[in-house]
């Protein structure tokens, strides 16, 4: 994938409403580790590419904006393959 992907704030922000079963303006800006396995899942299937996060990057993930900027480098990169 070349350029910037299409994934913003708002898209979290909206995959975790529906995990969440709450309204988007009530979805906390705070990442737990079942949010960002949900936030990958969907993020990989709607990419149709696997994330491979290294354990740094995982780490690194506390908040949506955080999740945000690792998504976007993990989907600038070039495809292994």
């Amino acid at each position: 994938m070349s350029g910037q992907p299409d994934l913003g704030r708002a898209d979290l922000l909206t995959m975790l409403a529906e995990m969440t079963a709450k309204p988007v303006d009530q979805v906390s800006d705070r990442v737990g580790s079942m949010e960002l396995a949900w936030l990958v899942h969907l993020v990989e299937q709607r990419y149709d590419r696997r994330l491979d996060l290294t354990d740094d990057q995982l780490a690194g993930i506390r908040t949506v904006d955080d999740a945000l900027a690792v998504f976007h480098t993990c989907l600038t990169a070039p495809a292994d393959g």
